[in-house]
């Protein structure tokens, strides 16, 4: 059944705008349309970040109570519209429909929290007594809104990576330009809906669509934007970080999740964790599992169970209630990994499982004997491909997972408090899961990396002091006080 193609306009500063030109939203799965979406000019661009600006200046004290309000009924209204949020998710991109429902709640909760952080935006007092002559001072710091965010989000989560950067942005009292993912804009319009039916102030937000090479330089350049916000790939990051000038950044790159299994750990709950966090999303995922080093006494094991596992998994249809795995984002992105695990296999490795694409759907795959050398092995596959690897040590596992150029988060499994705060402590990486895989989260704690893997952290509170500066304030007393 051919799905209806809806026509949809961009949110530039409280007003739903066309373009002179319209680019097709695909549906990665048959290649349907499921909608055209304009494709924003450099003036409108221009335009978005001009009145943004305009709004801060005019509004620069928004109160509390009212950014709580906002973001409450925002939330709101995404609750009570859930099926047609998860249903746009999944049509627009590769989620299944029950992983596009888990987002939906995911993006509530994200706004929820920004309301709640928003009342707890505060700073603290300074003790200025104690330095020797400065007992006639007293006074504090309090946290303010920088200005403009400038977001550029991607295509594997497009509602909840976008109300991770608005949510966040809005709570500080900062106006927010989003530019979505070309492939999925669809949710970050209707998020643009929700807060505009929640009342957010003219100017405050826009959602402006189209080509990142067009419209995403003067996004980043723009002397109205203060911060920009990036989640993507590490090549834009490197290109945005030069572009940006003296501004905040702050980058979320992705990452190549190590996952170590000791012969200690619960092998079940590590199969099953580690395949949900390798396959989910098809793969699609900054912090998904990629490799899993076992050990050598466990492994044999260990590769039979998660082999017989991924197996298991049903791949097919996303809008299906039983599919465990959809389409990648495109057939070009499953030629791709196709064409790494080939080379993979050309360079030593075993095909344990997978391995066979058909259109946009490549099978979930597991390979063993992968060379350190292969690309797959050192880049970001962001696939449906997980490697397992044998090794005799913790050590030795500690130094494979940081030999890569990302450092996002990691998974461990033991029941040995020894070896996971060696692991904790020795991991180069932004986050240490212990007996869980790399693929956890929730969406308060501080969330980011090191190395390639980006700069600065997300996370409602987190991203909150990224967007906003301390100012100090310090009162010299009179001689009232006798001193």
């Amino acid at each position: 059944m051919q799905t209806k193609v809806r026509t949809e306009k961009m949110y530039i500063a409280g007003e739903w705008i066309t373009g002179k030109k319209m680019f097709d939203v695909i549906n990665p799965q048959n290649g349907e349309v499921v909608a055209n979406v304009p494709t924003a000019s450099v003036q409108q661009m221009l335009t978005a970040i001009e009145r943004a600006e305009e709004a801060f200046q005019n509004l620069s004290s928004w109160p509390t109570h009212e950014r709580i309000k906002v973001l409450t009924k925002a939330a709101n209204y995404i609750e009570a519209h859930h099926e047609m949020f998860a249903e746009t998710i999944a049509l627009e991109g590769s989620k299944t429909i029950t992983e596009a429902r888990g987002e939906v709640k995911r993006a509530i909760q994200t706004l929820r929290i920004s309301g709640e952080e928003a009342r707890r935006m505060k700073g603290e007092t300074v003790n200025f007594d104690q330095r020797e002559g400065s007992e006639n001072r007293t006074g504090y710091y309090y946290r303010f809104p920088i200005g403009v965010i400038g977001a550029i989000t991607p295509f594997n989560d497009p509602l909840n990576l976008v109300a991770h950067k608005v949510g966040p942005a809005l709570a500080c009292g900062n106006p927010v330009v989003v530019k979505p993912a070309t492939m999925t804009p669809l949710s970050a319009l209707m998020l643009a809906k929700a807060f505009a039916e929640a009342g957010v102030p003219k100017g405050f937000l826009s959602v402006v669509t189209g080509a990142g090479r067009e419209i995403g330089e003067p996004l980043v350049t723009h002397p109205a934007v203060k911060m920009v916000s990036f989640t993507g790939g590490l090549a834009a990051g490197k290109k945005i970080a030069h572009q940006a000038g003296l501004k905040k950044i702050g980058m979320e790159l992705g990452s190549n999740s190590p996952v170590i299994v000791l012969e200690d750990a619960c092998l079940a709950e590590a199969v099953s964790s580690t395949v949900s966090g390798a396959f989910s999303a098809a793969g699609q995922n900054c912090i998904g599992v990629q490799r899993i080093f076992v050990a050598s006494s466990v492994y044999d094991d260990f590769v039979e169970a998660f082999v017989e596992r991924t197996r298991d998994l049903q791949v097919g249809d996303k809008m299906a209630e039983w599919t465990d795995v959809g389409p990648m984002i495109s057939e070009q992105e499953a030629i791709r990994v196709e064409g790494w695990v080939q080379e993979a296999v050309y360079e030593g490795a075993v095909i344990e499982a997978g391995g066979i694409r058909e259109g946009a759907f490549f099978e979930p795959t597991v390979l063993t004997h992968v060379s350190h050398q292969s690309k797959i092995y050192k880049e970001e596959v962001f696939g449906p491909v997980v490697m397992i690897e044998s090794v005799e040590s913790l050590k030795e596992a500690v130094k494979f997972s940081n030999e890569v150029d990302y450092g996002l988060q990691a998974g461990i499994f033991t029941k040995n408090l020894d070896h996971a705060f060696y692991a904790i402590q020795h991991l180069d990486v932004g986050g240490v899961m212990v007996n869980d895989s790399s693929d956890y989260r929730i969406d308060e704690m501080p969330f980011g990396g090191v190395k390639g893997s980006g700069l600065g952290r997300e996370g409602i509170r987190h991203a909150m002091n990224e967007m906003s500066e301390p100012k100090v304030v310090c009162f010299k007393l009179g001689n009232l006080w006798g001193v």
